[in-house]
């Protein structure tokens, strides 16, 4: 049935959302994102993906809603907060996992979207949610939504909220209202995200070079670059660098509440490596591991490990040369190179199968 005061009903459906664990909530039209899709051709074709699939993988379709939803009309986008202080770093060598991957945000933030697309579906309308699975780009339908602006490290900025949000949209025939146009650019002259990146990866304000942004370099499978590892630190899964200085964001970190006692912001880097497949796929598996393969993260733990400085600690040293005895070559590698870094072996200068850096990705 027709909803007569389509305002009003955009309103109630925003209200509902926010019932449902909601930040804020936008409506942006089912247009094609001519935009996106001219930037996602144009770093394809500069190399910047780095192989990346997501939305590099067919952009012409997650760049147009109505191929996901035959009629559509509108996409409401709802955002949903994750800011929380880092816990203090434990005394033995831990990897740093970036605040999204904490514990699980995008399953109450489907939830939220089921209810609202519940909601439109009866009143006799199509709605279908999207969230996190590539089907859509959502920092574009949550931009044309006016949720806020793009940053200079290309993420998706909220006035006064910044960037501790995962984003999720429902897309639909219903003829909602939709936004008035994007939020006004917040960064002005400011570059401390730029200035922050530890691998230089923000080439050009809202422009990333996957092959050295730490995020996906962590993700990505194969050997990391010789370059990139001493960059890479302590982490483990993601990288917050380029969040953890932006004004907006530091501003939203320090009124969130505190982590809940069972977020995972430190895993032991040792545990890493001795857990077995089944044990790290029932403590990390909601994470992207390539293929669903455990041997990244045992792969980060071991550039985590040669950053770490432990190499006064008896654990580290005889599950490096664990390692070292195991038949994994990839592994191996990975482990002479922290070994080497923490002065407990010579240091090896070649990965496997790998380029040494980022030379000539500009």
């Amino acid at each position: 049935m027709p909803v007569a005061d389509l305002d009003a009903y955009a309103a109630e459906l925003a209200a509902l959302g926010r019932q449902h664990g909601l930040d804020t909530v936008g409506v942006a039209p089912a247009d094609p994102f001519e935009r996106a899709l001219g930037a996602l051709r144009a770093r394809r074709a500069a190399g910047l993906d780095d192989g990346m699939a997501f939305t590099y993988k067919h952009p012409e379709r997650s760049t147009d809603p109505r191929a996901a939803v035959r009629g559509a009309r509108a996409v409401l986008v709802g955002a949903r907060a994750y800011a929380a202080p880092r816990p203090e770093r434990p005394s033995t060598a831990h990897g740093r996992v970036a605040r999204y991957a904490w514990r699980d945000h995008y399953a109450p933030l489907r939830e939220a979207l089921w209810v609202v697309a519940r909601r439109l579906r009866a009143d006799g309308y199509k709605a279908v949610p999207f969230a996190d699975d590539n089907s859509l780009v959502d920092r574009e339908a949550a931009w044309l939504a006016g949720l806020g602006w793009f940053g200079k490290n290309a993420n998706l900025l909220l006035p006064g909220a910044g960037s501790w949000f995962v984003l999720g949209s429902v897309v639909t025939d219903a003829p909602l209202p939709t936004a008035a146009g994007p939020v006004a650019d917040g960064c002005g002259s400011c570059r401390r995200c730029v200035d922050a990146c530890p691998t230089g990866a923000i080439v050009a304000p809202g422009v990333i070079d996957a092959g050295r942004c730490l995020a996906w370099v962590l993700q990505k499978p194969g050997s990391i670059p010789l370059a990139l590892r001493e960059a890479a630190g302590d982490r483990i899964y993601g990288c917050d660098d380029c969040q953890e200085v932006c004004p907006p964001a530091l501003r939203a970190e320090r009124v969130a509440a505190p982590p809940e006692a069972t977020d995972v912001a430190w895993v032991g880097l040792v545990e890493l490596l001795e857990a077995t497949d089944d044990e790290l796929l029932e403590r990390h598996g909601r994470w992207y591991l390539a293929g669903r393969d455990p041997r990244w993260l045992r792969r980060n733990a071991l550039v985590a490990l040669g950053n770490s400085g432990a190499s006064g600690d008896p654990t580290v040293a005889a599950a490096l040369e664990r390692v070292l005895a195991g038949d994994d070559e990839l592994l191996r590698e990975h482990a002479a190179w922290a070994a080497g870094r923490l002065g407990l072996r010579s240091p090896t200068t070649a990965p496997v199968g790998a380029d040494t850096g980022w030379q000539g990705r500009r």
